[in-house]
Order: C-alpha cells, then structure tokens, then sequence
C-alpha cells in the first residue's frame, strides 16, 4: 500500500466523517442479487476483450442497467480502461493478480434513493458502481470477484449530465458507499467528476433545503404573492368601477323618479283630443321696464 493512499484515507477520514446508511440490509441483499446474476451472465455469455456487453436483468431488477467489460491485465496495467461513468487510471493490478478481468458497471437509476440514503442531503443522479471478476477462465462455472489497486492515483467518475446554478455547486459533494453500509463525503475534483481510490458505487449529493433552495422557495412565495395581489387589485377595480355605476344609474332613476312625482300635469281639450297640460304658473310674468301692455 502506498504513502500517499494511506494518506488519502487519512484524509478522507477526519475531513469527511463516515455517515451511516439506512438501507444496509437492503443493499447487501441487492448486492448478492447483482454479484449472483453477473456471476451467471458471465457463464452464459463472456464478452470479447474490450466490448461493452449490456445485459438484460431479471424481473426483480427491472430499471437496472447492467453491463460487463472484459479486459485483459495487461492491457489495464498500461492502458488503464474507460467504460460508461469510469475511468481507470493505468498502473492498476488486481488481488490477487489474475491474467484477464470482467468489469461489471451498475446503473441503479430510479432504484437509487431506494437502497441508498445520506441522511441530511439528497441524491441529485443515480448510484452507479463497477465490481471486478476474474475472468481468466472462460468456461468456468463460475466467477470470483477481485479487487483493484490503483497505485494511488484515483479512479475518476464521470458525471457528464449533471447540471446546476452556479450557486449551487459549492454545496455539492461526492458520496462514496461502503460495503459495510457506511457512506463517506468528498469534494469534486471538477464539476461533475468525483474520484475514489477503489471499486464501489458512488452518487453525487445536495444538502436537503440547501440556502440557495430557501431563496427558490422565498423568490417563488414572493412572485406568487405579488401576481396574486395584482390580479387582487385588478378585480377590486372592476369591481368598484361597476358598482360606481350602479349607484349612478340608481340615483339618476330617482332623480327622474322624483321630478316625475313633483310635476302635476293637468288635461285640456284640444279640439276632440284630451292632452296633458302644465298647470298656471303661480307667478306672473314682468317685463323688465315694469309696465303692462
């Protein structure tokens, strides 16, 4: 083991502190399920050397995407290897050492939250992960898995469609789940890059009801609030408009009401034809210069 990966997990160790994981029995039970059913697809159909060979789960792993990689040891000691999220660096040997492997990629897609939790932050892409089989017999029964030593340069894993607000990327970490049921947080190493120094399955994370989410939810309230208010404002005014109007045409149908009532019309022949009259003035007419004609 090298310096600087006991340095690593030195690190790792008092910077980001183990956080226990809900679903253990749940993801070691999914753990069988998984290393049992590539054990046998193994059997059953063997890739080419280097050929990504996507294989169709069983009914109770139906929304798992699942494929296998074959690889040659030599070829991952000079080369390292690239498949779906993962980047293996070169210079990587399997324990105990073996001539050909067969690396198995996980996608656990809407399983995710499902069988893996980090108390206090949100999954923000689904857990993916890679296990390692010896696969230098062919015609075996069956496959052992084995595990990878780096040298201490890491593994990197690609999160390539992994978008956020600027605001928001500080926040984000890497999760690392353990085997024994324990999860470990780090740093990006760049926007959508994580990296881990072995086999396992990784996500990235968000805090729950981050500050950057409270002011989305405050700017939602206050926007909701503001275009609720001037619809508000909008029909009060219709409103106020209509019943201007109404107290209108009512006070001018009592005014006409009321000089109806006050003017007494008397009826006059005319001719063989009875019409309404005005009745005599009370007051007679003047001439301005007072005399009479």
């Amino acid at each position: 083991m090298s310096l600087n990966y006991v340095f690593f997990l030195l690190f790792t160790s008092v910077f980001f502190p183990l956080v226990n994981c809900s679903n253990k029995s749940a993801t070691d039970s999914l753990d069988a399920l998984l290393e049992d059913f590539t054990s046998k697809a193994l059997v059953r159909h063997l890739p080419h050397t280097g050929v990504l060979y996507k294989t169709i789960p069983p009914a109770n792993l139906t929304g798992i995407e699942v494929s296998i990689l074959k690889i040659r040891s030599r070829g991952l000691w000079c080369k390292g290897a690239n498949f779906s999220y993962f980047s293996i660096p070169s210079r990587t040997i399997s324990l105990p050492h073996v001539r050909r492997l067969a690396l198995v990629y996980q996608d656990m897609k809407n399983w995710s939250s499902h069988y893996y939790t980090v108390p206090g932050y949100s999954l923000i892409t689904s857990v993916v992960g890679f296990m390692a089989f010896d696969a230098s017999n062919s015609s075996a029964d069956s496959f052992t898995k084995v595990n990878l030593t780096t040298m201490g340069k890491p593994i990197s894993i690609h999160f390539r469609h992994l978008t956020l607000a600027e605001s928001t990327k500080s926040e984000t970490r890497c999760v690392t789940f353990a085997a024994n049921g324990s999860s470990y947080l780090s740093e990006m190493s760049s926007f959508g890059e994580c990296q881990s120094r072995e086999q396992g399955h990784f996500s990235v994370v968000i805090p729950e009801g981050n500050s950057v989410q409270r002011k989305q939810n405050v700017w939602h309230w206050w926007l909701t609030g503001f275009i609720l208010g001037f619809i508000v404002l909008v029909l009060l005014g219709f409103a106020g408009i209509f019943f201007m109007r109404i107290l209108r045409t009512k006070k001018i149908q009592i005014m006409e009401r009321q000089a109806d009532e006050d003017l007494v019309l008397t009826s006059r022949w005319v001719g063989q034809s009875k019409m309404p009259s005005a009745g005599v003035t009370r007051t007679q007419p003047v001439l301005e210069n007072g005399c009479f004609t």
